[in-house]
Parts: C-alpha cells; structure tokens; sequence
C-alpha cells in the first residue's frame, strides 16, 4: 500500500461538551465547546536529528525559520500531517447534525500517481485500500505505488469529495461557500489545489456550455458544482483537490543548512509513499465541518421562513 508501517490507533478522548443524562442510551452534546484530545503515541523524535541543521526540500522547515527564526526539527508539529487527526475527530462530530438536513458527504481518490478512475461507483470505494470508487483503475494504482517505492520516491494524486446538502447555504460576498470550502480544503497540508465543478475545464468552454440549464424538475447539468453566486443550489456539491507527493522522501536531494552552506540529504524513515489514502477522510472532515458551519448559519433564517410561511397559510385560510 501507499502508507507506512507505523501503528497509531488514535484513541479520542472527550474532555468536555458531551453528557450521558441519566436513562440516556448515548452521550449528548450540551452546547459548551467540545474539547477532544489525542494523544500522541508514536513519536520517534530521534529520527530526525540528523535534519537539526538542513533545510528539508518541499517541507515547511525553511519557512517556519523565516517567520519565527526558529523551529523544532523533531516531527510531529503543525506542519506534519499527524495535525489532520484533529480535524478527522472534529468532522465525525458535524456528521452527527440531524440527517434531516440531508448533509451526507463521500470522499474518493479519483487519480494518483497519473492514474485516474474512469467510473464512479460509489459501492466499489469500501472494496479497495485506496477509496477509488474504480477497483480496476485501484489496481493499477497499487502497481504504481509498488514501482515508485522500490525507486524511493512518492506520489500525488486527486480527491474528489461529494455532498448533498440544502439550497441556501453561503454567504453572498466574503462567505461564499465555495471560497470557504476553498479555504478549508486548502488548509489541509499536502493540498495544493481545489476545483468546484467543471473547475479548471470551464475555461476552455463557452458560456452555452458551461451554463447549466433549468426545468421545472431542477438543474440539467451540474457544471457550476452545486454552487452558485457562492450559494448551494440545492444540486449535488463536487469538489476536487490536487495533492502533492509526500516530500519525505528515500532519494539524494540538493538543499542548504542554516548557514546557506550547500548540502544533501536523504530523509528516509517511516514515511508513506503518497498522501493518499490517509487524506481523504481528512478531506471529508474539512467539507463536513465546513457545511455544518453554514448550516447553523443557515438555522435562524429557515426558521423566520417557516414562520412566514405559516402566517401566509393562516391568511389564506
């Protein structure tokens, strides 16, 4: 597979905002914050010292140096992807909005290593290690992954993530969903690009094209991605990111110490070949948190609706 030999369970523990009222079956949210802790268990902080000095290439060491003019070199920091298992724990709790809210969210791998997935069937995304909803297209995946491990090196690939959710959520000018959703996804570490919809192809089409166009049934195409004027449409949302290969890598690589000195560096240890299958349910957290946050801003005025409409229903009567 793409990920390393490293076991980390990843036990939460719930500190606060939950309570089990007495004949309860389950704990309850209380509406306090809810704090969860993970500890972790795995470090091997004595790995990286060999990188005190050296300036990792496509990591964050060199930048962390020019905004605090220091930076712990030992692993594990804001900078690692352990960060993401924070934010898997926080999306499993936006899944527990009510379903009536219809807010169901799937992340997939859709491409890696320049092999992408020419089906979408979304029962085959359980039967692979890879969450490809294309068993056929995982396979050759695997292939890929074997070869490049035995070279040392690693991989990037695509995550597609789809939601239903309510027409109305986003804000019309600084809130727009999709540029939240843009920011929430983009905030994730080895993400380095985000599309809504038809995305980038958009710009080749015409206006003809790209428009989707409306029945008395709903929307006949899904170009704009669910989102309109930065309001969900009622359609499905789709959203892609594009992730980088893991830079921890086992070849030579050109850099520089503290010093401005030149050197090479090997980083080797227990890394994963790509990002990928790990990030995609971090995905999924980072849209469920950021639906689940437009949603409890959306609350209040689907209330005031429902009010208005019942008053209207009284008049007509």
């Amino acid at each position: 597979g793409a990920t390393s030999p490293r076991k980390e369970p990843y036990r939460v523990q719930i500190m606060s905002g939950t309570f089990c009222p007495e004949g309860c079956p389950c704990e309850l949210t209380t509406g306090t914050p809810i704090s969860l802790v993970i500890m972790n268990r795995d470090a091997h902080s004595k790995s990286y010292s060999h990188l005190r000095d050296v300036f990792r290439p496509g990591h964050g060491d060199m930048t962390y140096q020019a905004k605090y003019g220091i930076r712990d070199h030992r692993g594990g920091g804001r900078a690692s992807a352990r960060e993401t298992a924070a934010r898997v724990a926080a999306g499993a709790v936006a899944a527990c909005l009510p379903r009536k809210y219809s807010m169901d969210v799937q992340a997939y791998t859709v491409a890696l290593g320049g092999i992408s997935a020419m089906r979408r069937d979304l029962d085959e995304i359980c039967e692979n290690r890879l969450f490809c909803p294309d068993n056929e297209a995982a396979g050759r995946m695997e292939e890929r992954i074997a070869e490049v491990r035995k070279q040392g090196d690693s991989l990037g690939g695509i995550v597609e993530i789809r939601a239903t959710c309510l027409p109305g959520l986003g804000e019309p000018v600084f809130d727009k969903l999709d540029g939240e959703l843009a920011r929430a996804l983009m905030s994730i570490g080895a993400v380095k690009g985000v599309e809504i919809g038809a995305g980038f192809a958009a710009a080749a089409m015409l206006g003809s094209e790209n428009n989707d166009p409306i029945s008395p049934d709903g929307f006949l195409g899904n170009n704009s991605g669910g989102i309109l004027a930065g309001i969900s449409n009622g359609e499905p949302l789709i959203v892609r990111v594009a992730v980088k290969p893991i830079p921890s890598i086992h070849k030579q690589q050109q850099t520089v110490d503290i010093h401005n000195e030149s050197r090479t560096i090997k980083v080797g240890g227990r890394h994963d070949i790509s990002a990928i299958p790990r990030i995609v349910p971090v995905c999924e957290a980072m849209v469920r948190l950021t639906l689940a946050d437009h949603l409890l801003r959306q609350l209040p005025l689907i209330e005031v609706q429902k009010t208005f409409q019942q008053h209207d229903r009284q008049n007509d009567t």
